[in-house]
């Protein structure tokens, strides 16, 4: 028989929880995470009209082009000081392109941290070399001493991935880079128009790498760029991007040039991308501006609470802002306080990934990835992990337990996704559920 004591009449207060049976903080959906499209309004149909009606989208011919790829390469460089860049079809892409144009391959080792996405791992795979992983520290990013002592004779680069949107201690990776001779590669995904204590990301390492694609700050739907400051090395980049040879001023493949005759990828960026991602690019400022201030609003509101830790930030005022990452004592903890969250109305549209456990974070951790956990392979003879040139690395394993600070967070981490376009009211009512959750779950 049920008691009083579970009467819904009597546990409906304001202070109850709602996954218990307490009112929800707020019961409108959050908007969507996907901070550029927010955005997307007349300045981007302007721009992707004019190159539909001059029924020129390639870039580098056509009846009238409009040249929107070269102008946001141009805006690009004069916004971040970057001497070259080249607009791509996708940050993968870009991944594959950097390690190529740094000539890696069999029997190199690319060290990479093992909190980043599946293409970090993916591009250094499919150029033959090996990945070697690299734990986190407290910024989330790459730990510089951890990678100090993952360095070994056949270390050829450093990829560090600028993840969730603010870099960690990239001045120390580029100085043990420096120091090391590796090259540096900046995986700048998740952080376009970000910065380290005024320097833009992307000025740190010999290439830098960027994402236009839907979840990202900016979006062109798909596309991504590349940052150098070689110019050797810059003709390699715009070789690889095409079909491995340089273009004429007339726009046409020019196989004259042996010093640059290879195999390209053919991941240009149309024009009508290149059009999307400039109108994005000018307000790109703007989108992170919103989604910085809207974090740290909340994360100020509930600095101290016990029982909640956050993911330490070297330069806030770099920071993007696209996500919250919280700390909670153990998993258990974890499931709870994102389940209670959710319960509250910290949700967002169907399908949307407003507010997740660390455990949900999909291939972002290496543990998640089972092409790289059992050494998958593209082809029949296993090749990377068979090459001959990558015997060194026989005995190398990718499963749970090679991290530990990566599996730490992964099992107590919360996440929580900060719309572009959040009002004071969605704000309010975030730290107001925030606050609800802490007190009922942790206190």
């Amino acid at each position: 028989m049920r008691s009083d004591t579970d009467s819904p009449l009597l546990d409906s207060g304001p202070g109850q929880l709602a996954i218990d049976g307490g009112t929800p903080v707020r019961r409108a959906p959050l908007p969507w995470e996907l901070p550029g499209a927010h955005w997307i309004g007349e300045e981007e149909r302007q721009l992707v009209e004019k190159v539909v009606l001059a029924r020129s989208p390639f870039r580098f011919y056509g009846p009238d082009l409009q040249g929107m790829v070269n102008t946001l390469e141009a805006e690009w460089k004069a916004a971040f000081g970057h001497p070259y860049a080249l607009a791509v079809s996708s940050a993968t892409a870009a991944l594959t392109i950097a390690l190529s144009a740094l000539d890696i391959g069999p029997g190199d080792e690319v060290l990479v941290p093992g909190y980043m996405w599946v293409s970090c791992i993916s591009a250094v795979v499919r150029t033959g070399a090996i990945p070697r992983l690299v734990d986190i520290d407290d910024t989330f990013c790459i730990d510089p001493d951890d990678l100090q002592a993952k360095i070994g004779p056949r270390s050829r680069a450093v990829l560090v991935v600028h993840m969730s949107g603010a870099p960690g201690h990239i001045d120390r990776v580029a100085d043990i880079c420096r120091t090391r001779g590796l090259a540096l590669i900046e995986d700048c995904a998740q952080a376009a128009g970000g910065r380290f204590k005024g320097t833009p990301v992307g000025q740190f390492g010999d290439i830098g790498t960027y994402s236009f694609q839907l979840n990202k700050n900016m979006t062109s739907g798909d596309g991504g760029l590349l940052v150098c400051k070689d110019e050797t090395l810059y003709r390699r980049i715009v070789a690889l991007h095409d079909l491995g040879y340089p273009r004429t001023a007339a726009g046409r493949l020019d196989t004259s040039d042996p010093g640059i005759q290879l195999w390209g990828m053919g991941a240009r960026m149309s024009e009508l991308a290149g059009a999307m991602a400039l109108a994005q690019m000018r307000k790109l400022g703007q989108i992170t501006g919103a989604m910085r201030t809207a974090k740290w609003r909340i994360r100020a509101a509930l600095e101290g609470t016990p029982g909640l830790t956050f993911r330490r930030v070297v330069d806030p005022e770099g920071d993007t802002g696209p996500f919250l990452l919280m700390l909670l004592p153990d998993e258990a903890l974890a499931g709870r306080f994102v389940a209670a969250l959710r319960a509250e109305g910290i949700v967002g549209p169907q399908g949307s990934l407003a507010c997740l456990t660390l455990r949900e974070w999909g291939m972002h951790w290496y543990s998640n990835i089972p092409s790289l956990v059992n050494r998958r392979s593209n082809s029949r003879d296993g090749y990377p992990w068979t090459h001959p040139a990558n015997a060194f690395a026989y005995d190398y394993h990718y499963g749970a337990g090679l991290l530990p600070r990566c599996d730490d967070y992964q099992s107590r981490g919360a996440l929580l996704t900060i719309a572009s376009c959040l009002s004071d009211d969605d704000v309010r009512d975030i730290i107001a559920a925030l606050k609800k959750v802490a007190a009922g779950v942790l206190s």
